[in-house]
């Protein structure tokens, strides 16, 4: 199992810790578009690290949550995922 968050996966858990429905494509498409503008708050990223935290065994960076855009986030996570892969 590859250890890589996807943007499908980002999508999925957008929209089952904050109830943010966004499409992967839209989201692929707008990658540096500040979370904000999908909907989703601090509140809610903060529910996806949580869930990315309990689904990979491993914390994540703190500074996760406070990610601006779905590049800087899947960025941060993944470094941090394949490094300890």
């Amino acid at each position: 199992m590859s250890s890589e968050v996807t943007l499908e996966e980002l999508a999925a858990l957008m929209k089952k810790a904050a109830g943010v429905t966004v499409d992967p494509t839209d989201l692929e498409a707008r990658i540096d578009t500040p979370f904000a503008e999908f909907g989703l708050d601090s509140l809610g990223l903060l529910g996806i690290v949580g869930e990315l935290e309990n689904r990979h065994a491993r914390a994540l960076p703190t500074d996760a949550e406070k990610c601006k855009s779905p590049r800087d986030f899947l960025d941060l996570v993944n470094s941090t995922l394949t490094a300890g892969a």
